[in-house]
């Protein structure tokens, strides 16, 4: 099969340069001139697929050759291309330095790798505050360092005057590839972070919008979208078919068990294919708000938590009493729990000394450090979700540091190799509770939406016995 479907990556040199900036601000401004656009991100982030969701008005969904498999990209692009309907354009945007991967792996997981699995042309945006005619010599050097990976058009962004654009536009011209855009220095234009990056859309409600609105009326005035979209319409036609959730699973598990998804301002971290997976298995798929809700959805068998900033909600997640006690009576009564970062911590006892649902005997507090990276990780024994000796792809997040009580914690669920080659025992697996700070992406393990959906299934059923 075969999928058309003009689209573009938005690379950059580094972090920095206004790549989140300048692709969402495509998205917006394309979508207000009456095209379905449909937003990607490479990589695993959580966040910046929010502004995408938000600027194009469909799901934001991510590309990683390592959580994903390399085989799985483009028709993961396609799948979400089409999904809930056909998108005119797809704009992809990059993670780190267009050629920055998985360290040790020669780029795998770069932009780079990503834009020649799914054979797309790059925008390069290029942060011009500190340069002028020199990004000519760096525009250069990116276009022909991997012949594979056209650079079809530069967008200079933090230009501070007319005087410096024509500098920077003469640069560029020497290097032989066009300037679609040059984007002012206006600092009135500003996405929030704090320590784990951008804050999410779902913190920030109207001023999200806001933000969203400005950089598409930015984008609008200062890209030639005309020439964006010409760009983007010189990628070929994609020779595979979209992913589909329902051929991944396999056969449904009948009853169809109620699977309740925490969602809100404190696990905003999920991939929009668990919850699709998660259905084709045979789940009925319902949302929840840990920080509002009193009790989990009537008819709650399974439990799905993914990540997010508990930290920052700890005081209103702990006061929420009558949830966490619906949390612990499901596990009680035989229900399932499938918990990543966000969800390890809000099972355990207490995170930054506020009790949490007390599922895990585990107790978390902020540490010194940002743990982040890739990993390949083995099953260490059969689970809720895996089996001995499974591996999977996934990736880690986080600044919390989450200690479990002497003699007390359930057997760990995966091992891996640490970066000092030490091997790194890490979460919590049970038959009913499978809590991890590890992320993983189940479109690249299809396995673990089915085989939760099933303990799902067997958990109403002895509830009905």
């Amino acid at each position: 099969m075969v999928t058309r479907l003009p689209r573009l990556v938005v690379a950059a040199p580094g972090s920095g340069h206004g790549k989140t900036m300048i692709a969402t601000g495509l998205m917006a401004a394309l979508r207000a001139q009456g095209r379905t656009v449909s937003p990607h991100k490479v990589g695993p982030d959580y966040i910046d697929p929010g502004y995408h969701a938000l600027a194009a008005g469909r799901p934001g969904r991510n590309l990683d050759p390592h959580l994903q498999s390399e085989g799985l990209v483009a028709p993961l692009l396609a799948h979400g291309a089409g999904t809930p309907a056909p998108a005119d354009v797809a704009v992809i945007e990059g993670v780190m330095g267009m050629f920055d991967g998985a360290t040790g792996t020669g780029g795998f997981s770069s932009t780079a790798h990503v834009a020649r699995l799914v054979q797309a042309p790059v925008v390069l945006v290029v942060d011009c505050a500190a340069t002028a005619r020199s990004v000519g010599a760096l525009v250069h050097g990116f276009s022909r360092f991997d012949e594979r990976v056209p650079v079809a058009g530069v967008i200079l962004n933090n230009v501070g005057s007319a005087r410096h654009e024509r500098e920077a536009r003469e640069g560029v011209a020497a290097a032989g590839v066009p300037v679609l855009g040059c984007v002012p220095r206006l600092p009135d234009v500003v996405v929030p972070s704090r320590h784990l990056g951008l804050v999410p859309v779902a913190e920030r409600g109207p001023r999200a919008h806001a933000a969203v609105e400005a950089l598409a009326g930015l984008v609008g005035r200062h890209v030639d979208l005309t020439a964006v979209l010409e760009v983007a319409a010189t990628a070929p036609d994609l020779p595979v078919a979209p992913w589909s959730p329902a051929a991944a699973v396999g056969t449904a598990v009948p009853g169809r068990p109620r699977v309740a998804v925490a969602a809100g301002a404190a696990f905003t971290f999920g991939y929009a294919e668990t919850t699709e997976l998660l259905a084709a298995a045979g789940a009925e798929v319902v949302t929840f708000d840990p920080l509002h809700d009193t009790r989990l959805p009537a008819g709650t068998v399974g439990l799905v938590i993914g990540g997010g900033f508990p930290e920052v909600h700890a005081e209103a997640l702990s006061r929420n009493g009558s949830l966490r006690d619906s949390v612990r009576e499901l596990v009680a009564s035989g229900g399932v729990v499938a918990a990543e970062c966000a969800g390890l911590l809000y099972l355990g006892r207490a995170l930054q000394d506020r009790p949490m649902c007390g599922v895990l005997p585990v107790t978390a507090t902020m540490g010194p450090r940002l743990t982040l990276g890739y990993r390949t990780a083995t099953a260490l024994g059969d689970s809720l979700l895996t089996r001995a000796g499974e591996q999977v792809t996934g990736h880690e997040f986080h600044r919390t540091r989450a200690c479990a009580d002497t003699g007390a914690a359930p057997p760990a669920a995966w091992a891996w190799a640490g970066t000092d080659g030490a091997d790194v025992r890490e979460g919590f697996a049970t038959p009913r509770v499978h809590a991890s700070y590890l992320h993983t992406h189940w479109a690249g393990h299809p396995q673990l939406a089915r085989r939760f959906v099933a303990a799902a299934a067997g958990a109403e059923a002895g509830a009905a016995a």
